[in-house]
């Protein structure tokens, strides 16, 4: 038995479909905090467990029988560390022989401030005995794709990563790549570190954008502190604003380029290209 937590995430929906490619549907749990939100995966075989990170003692019985766990890091940055604790204790009490966690590119040395909770949670599994594999994720191409809309509305991509590369590849990608790994024997202890084949600066970015709309679109290069202003004034949140310029500024460093290929040799197929995602998105 596979258990996916975070199931009815935009990751943990495609993880369970690419799952559904390889063993039966009746070996998968979907461990999810609104179970009406998980029927459509009721309605495909999948088995539905209620499970909240905020609710320790909801584990036990969520990953109860699993042999093995894929650990989908939860979305609320600030309190990764005790949610992914209170799934690892109940794993480690679960017997299970595997737990894959989705940690953040070279998470031991990254200096991304979204690397911090990995980090913990990276020292929380080796702590613990499991036996598990780390899917260090780059970023997802879309993260920058969906912003399509807004530059073509101002003719500008903005931010502060300067000329740092970004080897990020698509979300299906990496949902492909912990199948892989959760339907393959011999995992325990691994590491992959999970990126885009090719890698592309924003100033590549907006002209894809521009070549592909047939519009003139800039990059604009911003400071940190700049950046962060025009994220404000667009009407995000303080703490959001000033994560996405953090790590913008950690592109720069190259926090989000590798050009190991590890992704695409575990996958199979080549990564997402940039071309095709902003053809997605248009």
């Amino acid at each position: 038995m596979i258990v996916i937590t975070g199931a009815t995430g935009q990751l943990g929906r495609l993880v369970i479909a690419s799952l559904l490619k390889k063993v039966p549907a009746a070996s998968l749990v979907a461990a999810v905090r609104d179970v009406e939100k998980a029927q459509d995966l009721a309605e495909l075989g999948v088995e539905i467990r209620q499970a909240d990170y905020d609710r320790p003692e909801s584990w036990d019985a969520a990953l109860h029988g699993a042999e093995k766990v894929l650990l989908i890091s939860s979305s609320e940055v600030g309190k990764r560390k005790a949610q992914h604790q209170a799934v690892i204790d109940a794993a480690k009490r679960a017997g299970v022989k595997l737990l894959a966690y989705t940690s953040i590119l070279h998470a031991d040395s990254s200096v991304l401030g979204l690397a911090d909770e990995h980090r913990e949670t990276e020292a929380a599994l080796n702590a613990s005995g499991l036996p598990f594999v780390l899917l260090r994720n780059g970023w997802y191409t879309e993260n920058y794709t969906h912003g399509v809309p807004t530059a073509l509305s101002l003719g500008a991509v903005y931010g502060c990563a300067g000329e740092g590369r970004i080897a990020s590849a698509g979300r299906a990608d990496y949902a492909d790549a912990a199948a892989a790994v959760l339907t393959s024997d011999g995992q325990a202890g691994k590491v992959y570190e999970l990126a885009g084949d090719t890698a592309y600066t924003l100033s590549e970015l907006a002209a894809e954008i521009g070549r592909q709309s047939g519009k003139s679109i800039d990059y604009v290069n911003l400071s940190e502190a700049e950046y962060t202003k025009v994220l404000l004034e667009a009407g995000l949140p303080e703490a959001f604003a000033k994560l996405l310029s953090d790590s913008d500024a950690g592109v720069a460093k190259g926090a989000l380029f590798d050009d190991g290929k590890q992704l695409s040799q575990l996958i199979g197929r080549p990564t997402l290209s940039l071309e095709a995602a902003v053809k997605a998105a248009l």
